[in-house]
């Protein structure tokens, strides 16, 4: 009998050490820099070398796929648990305390993008795997950590992994929150288009947000009018803005910037989205045209709500909640008009034709027009099943608390599963910041993660329970 919990004490120092190297990698998507070698750019390439390296120094079986994925195995048998982690992450964005690539260590907490999404987890998942082995416990399946490098942009790197290895017979990813999550939304990507543009003077340039799957934390505008005329109006905002804004030009033109508060496109609502308050605050100066038009269904669509009652695209059941949309990039060039890039995340019963075809009906008379991009459909896993029952089980005997079932609106690799849920590392009160500047785990919550994970696999792979 192990007692996992003492052993991912006495790791606590590899544990820190490793999160921070792996943190040190900007390990963000590149696609400027995309190569064979380095199919979603040199960083995310780093990063999965960097820990594949890790488990051939270990002692396990390593395996790269085509530089976008890879695995590290242990064990024998025909079954297979797979544990599905990713190494890239979201640009740092604006506003940080500390340096988003430097694991800073500060009040309990490790800082650093990517802390709680997804290095931190995949660490801990990484560790567990490794005192499950030098433990010598006697495995009845194979186990695998299948490492990612584009999770964070449309998860390419699991297609093409599945499309030359196998498919784990059981698997969870830690890359969501504790307890359990059996029920994933469906993820869409929209794009709303102004049908006919005519440039009007007004409206110059307007450009907000990197990623859909981010609140963005900025936007800027050009107009085509001076700023002695906005002045007045300009100040009577900020005077009412807490999140910060600056105007400046001549008698021609001005150019405004927002901040916002990112957060991520799951739950909107923690984030206030920069573009729709520039947008709000310009659709009181335009007066009529493209401009107005581009403005007005910004407005319209998001100003007011992130669930898409305004398009018709709400909707809610009692697995998964609410359907919710991000406008997370929003343009506006006089050649192009105005576009806007939005990720929606839909309940696990949501009718999609039905509701798409409802929200093109109710842009008929309006100046866009509504484009499906991609549409990743929602993931379930019966709660009754014995994959569910051990998890639980596990969960409950680490913490003392019940490990209720939850839903949530992010995708993780668990969707790409036949039967896999995510599972942590977020413990149930603390704060979500995945995407937000100052992104951290804490590492008591780090280190407790490690005893479960290195627990559940035990469990799952062997006829070992062990101890807490």
């Amino acid at each position: 009998m192990v007692n996992w919990k003492e052993q991912a004490l006495e790791k606590q120092d590899f544990v820190i050490d490793d999160l921070k190297q792996l943190i040190s990698i900007p390990s963000v998507l590149d696609e400027g820099l995309s190569r064979e070698e380095a199919p979603f750019g040199p960083e995310p390439k780093r990063a999965l070398d960097w820990l594949l390296e890790e488990g051939r120094k270990a002692g396990f079986t390593v395996k790269n796929i085509d530089n976008m994925a890879g695995h590290i195995e242990m064990g024998e048998g025909d079954e297979l648990l797979g544990i599905l982690c990713h190494v890239d992450v979201v640009p740092a964005g604006s506003n940080w305390t500390y340096g988003p690539f430097e694991g800073s260590v500060a009040d309990g907490k490790l800082f650093g993008r990517g802390a709680i999404d997804d290095k931190g987890p995949t660490i801990a998942a990484w560790h567990a795997m490794k005192m499950v082995k030098e433990a010598g416990i006697p495995l009845n399946k194979r186990v695998r950590l299948i490492i990612g490098t584009d999770e964070e942009s449309g998860f390419r790197c699991v297609r093409r992994y599945f499309e030359k290895e196998e498919m784990p017979t059981i698997g969870f990813a830690p890359d969501a929150d504790f307890p359990i999550i059996n029920a994933e939304k469906g993820i869409s990507s929209l794009v709303f288009s102004q049908k006919t543009n005519t440039p009007d003077g007004q409206l110059l340039d307007f450009k907000s947000g990197n990623r859909t799957n981010m609140v963005p934390d900025h936007a800027q505008a050009v107009i085509g009018i001076g700023f002695a005329e906005i002045k007045d109006r300009f100040e009577s905002f900020m005077d009412s803005y807490d999140y910060g804004a600056t105007a400046n030009g001549n008698d021609h033109e001005t150019t405004i910037s927002v901040n916002g508060k990112s957060a991520h496109a799951m739950e909107p609502n923690k984030g206030v989205n920069a573009a729709v308050v520039l947008a709000s605050f310009l659709n009181e100066i335009f007066t009529d045209g493209a401009s107005k038009e581009f403005t007005q269904f910004i407005v319209d669509a998001f100003g007011n709500e992130t669930r898409g009652r305004y398009l018709g695209l709400d909707f809610n059941d009692e697995i998964s909640g609410d359907t919710t949309l991000n406008a997370g990039i929003v343009s506006y060039t006089p050649e192009e008009g105005g576009r806007v890039n939005v990720s929606m995340r839909y309940s696990v019963t949501y009718p999609f034709e039905e509701k798409v075809d409802k929200c093109t009906d109710v842009l008929v008379d309006s100046p866009f027009n509504l484009e499906v991009k991609s549409n990743s459909k929602p993931h379930h896993v019966d709660a009754n099943d014995p994959f569910i029952k051990t998890l639980q089980e596990v969960y409950t005997a680490y913490t003392g608390e019940e490990a209720e079932l939850l839903s949530i609106g992010g995708g993780t690799y668990a969707r790409v599963l036949d039967k896999g849920v995510a599972f942590g590392m977020l413990f149930p009160g603390r704060e979500d910041v995945a995407h937000q500047a100052d992104e951290y785990v804490y590492i008591e919550d780090l280190i407790k993660a490690t005893a479960i994970y290195a627990a559940a696999i035990s469990r799952l792979v062997s006829n070992e329970e062990g101890e807490r």
